[in-house]
């Protein structure tokens, strides 16, 4: 199934989206910070929130994976 139409995988790709945006802007920040408008400003902005909210993405990170790993 696709991950458009699950909402618990759709919740996964926007984690792992958040954090590999904050991972790649802590190695290159050029290649991030120059697209800050537009489509391409939506990887600019999940590394945002990824800086300003890790706590939070971590522990949704952490929820998720016990989730994946022990649900159903």
């Amino acid at each position: 199934m696709s991950a458009i139409f699950n909402f618990q995988s759709l919740l996964t790709v926007i984690l792992l989206l958040i954090c590999t945006c904050a991972y790649l802007r802590a190695l290159a920040p050029s290649l991030i910070d120059k697209n800050k408008t537009g489509l391409l400003g939506i990887f600019w902005k999940c590394a945002r929130i990824g800086e300003r909210k890790s706590p939070w993405v971590a522990c949704c990170c952490v929820i998720m994976a016990v989730t994946i790993l022990f649900g159903d």
